[in-house]
This record gives C-alpha cells, sequence and structure tokens, in this order.
C-alpha cells in the first residue's frame, strides 16, 4: 500500500492525469478521502491521513491544516424560474486556517487567514481573517494570545495521556 503522503502529493500536484487519477482512486479507497483542489499549497496537511474527508476547495492556502471527517466544496442551487445556476465556486481558505473535525465548510465562501473553524461547524458564509467560527455560520474574533487546536510543537502522547489520567481521577473521585 502506498503511504498517504506519497498519494496526496500524486492526486495534488502530478501533471500526469494517470497517475492523479490512480492516486484518487487509491486515497479513496485506503482512506476514505476525496481531495480536489483548483490551487492548494504544498504546505497543507491532513491530520488523520484526511479520513472520511471530502474536498473539493477552489483554494487551500499555506499552513491549512485540515482534521478528520471534513466537507470542503459547494452549495449550488438551479433555479427553476431563471433557469441559472446559483452560488457556484468552491470554498477559498486563506493561510494557517485550522477546520477542526467534522466541519463543513460549502459555497462561493472566503475563509480568512488565521482562522479556527470549530469542530462540527456548518459555514455557508464568509469568515473574516483572524477569527473562530462554530455552530452554523457564527463568528467571533480569536483570541491573538491562543492557537486552537493545532500549534507546533504538538504535544507528546505521554503529555496528553498524562492529562487525560488526572481527568480519569477526578471523575474516579467524584463517585465517592
Amino acid at each position: 500500500m502506498t503511504d498517504f503522503n506519497t498519494l496526496l502529493n500524486d492526486n495534488c500536484f502530478s501533471d500526469d492525469p494517470e497517475v492523479q487519477r490512480a492516486a484518487a482512486s487509491e486515497l479513496e479507497h485506503n482512506f476514505g478521502a476525496e481531495i480536489m483542489c483548483q490551487d492548494m499549497a504544498h504546505s497543507v496537511q491532513f491530520a488523520h491521513h484526511a479520513k472520511g474527508c471530502i474536498i473539493a476547495a477552489a483554494k487551500l492556502s499555506e499552513n491549512v491544516v485540515i482534521y478528520q471527517n471534513v466537507t470542503i466544496g459547494s452549495n449550488m442551487k438551479f433555479n427553476k424560474l431563471t433557469q441559472e445556476w446559483e452560488k457556484m465556486g468552491n470554498p477559498v481558505i486563506g493561510k494557517n486556517v485550522v477546520i477542526a473535525d467534522g466541519a463543513k465548510i460549502l459555497g462561493p465562501v472566503i475563509i480568512g487567514d488565521n482562522t479556527v473553524i470549530g469542530a462540527n461547524a456548518m459555514i455557508t458564509k464568509d469568515v473574516p481573517a483572524n477569527s473562530v467560527a462554530f455552530g452554523v455560520s457564527q463568528v467571533k474574533p480569536k483570541d491573538p494570545n491562543y492557537d486552537l487546536i493545532f500549534h507546533m510543537p504538538m504535544p507528546t502522547p505521554a503529555d496528553v495521556i498524562a492529562a487525560s489520567q488526572t481527568l480519569i481521577d477526578r471523575y474516579n473521585a467524584q463517585e465517592h
């Protein structure tokens, strides 16, 4: 089995359409991911090998981080009265954006630089730079003193296990 990063590179950056098709098929089969992007920076990162991600973006800018089960795509509709398509176009994701687990970004929207899209958010409107988006198209300013979800260096597995054990101990203490 070809590793995720090789498949991602072949799917998104190869000049050979046959190499792209083969990589796309293997990404879908092995990782449950579809990744199609008109303009994608090489620095884009997918956590958990993009498991469950469906990505149809106009642009993924530098240093974007996308977690699992994220959907980015269109929400166009056909107007029967005017006989025209409306809301055409896929999202543009700005620089240094983090998109958390299960988020959906749909339609011709722009997600501004340095923004965090919260877990399970449904975003159908533009989000200004330096924001936190959550719920259904809810937005608030991002606190400049914090990075949410992703910041290098990431905590070690031992750090996460220790923090989880503290919670388990706290829970167990409540039982008595």
